[in-house]
């Protein structure tokens, strides 16, 4: 997961909402809804940072806290969210992100500033996502499916990727920074994963 900042939302979610502020299902603006979205994510997964693309095909509109179970939130865009199909179609097992979670509550919102959601995170060279906190890091395997080997492999891939650059190259701090700068910075969409390399590459410059 990475930090998400919000922007403004639609024009026609203010809209809808001053009409009736709890009725997700007859919302028309989805659309204009996934495009601010995906833009203000950088064309990552809230919770994966697997590329998507502001359609119904590769997305899902995810509400952090459920339509089911907060039904004032159903239209609030602080609580919006932009999240995979997460393994829609497949077997169950392998159900990630969004689709596993469904109508459970998660402790940390990526989207909201006080969670401070990446310092509560970290990476092992396997690729697992872990937390030194036991909720938040039993909500990574259990709620979101963070942890299944298909993702693993995905930010593994990642690592082991910058590991070999740092063998290779034995960059100094400047570099590093540089690289950090490579992966933060520029418009449109970021690497898939690419904060699992921010945080090597940060970890490399506080040592």
């Amino acid at each position: 997961m990475r930090a998400i900042v919000k922007g403004n939302e639609p024009a026609c979610l203010t809209q809808h909402r001053a009409i009736d502020p709890t009725d997700y299902a007859n919302y028309g603006g989805k659309t204009a809804l996934r495009v601010a979205l995906v833009s203000e994510q950088r064309g990552l997964c809230c919770y994966c940072m697997s590329p998507i693309a502001a359609d119904g095909l590769s997305m899902r509109i995810e509400h952090w806290q459920s339509q089911s179970g907060y039904p004032n939130q159903r239209l609030v865009y602080a609580n919006l969210l932009a999240a995979c199909r997460g393994g829609e179609g497949g077997n169950a097992d392998q159900y990630h992100c969004d689709k596993l979670k469904d109508d459970q509550d998660l402790k940390w919102n990526p989207a909201t500033p006080a969670h401070a959601i990446e310092a509560r995170l970290k990476y092992r060279n396997n690729g697992e996502i872990v937390s030194d906190d036991p909720e938040l890091d039993e909500e990574l395997n259990t709620i979101l499916g963070l942890n299944i080997a298909t993702l693993k492999n995905r930010r593994k891939g990642v690592l082991d990727g910058l590991i070999k650059w740092w063998q290779m190259k034995q960059p100094n701090q400047g570099k590093v920074r540089a690289k950090v700068n490579q992966y933060e910075t520029g418009a449109g969409n970021l690497e898939p994963y690419s904060p699992v390399a921010i945080w090597f590459l940060k970890r490399k410059l506080a040592t």
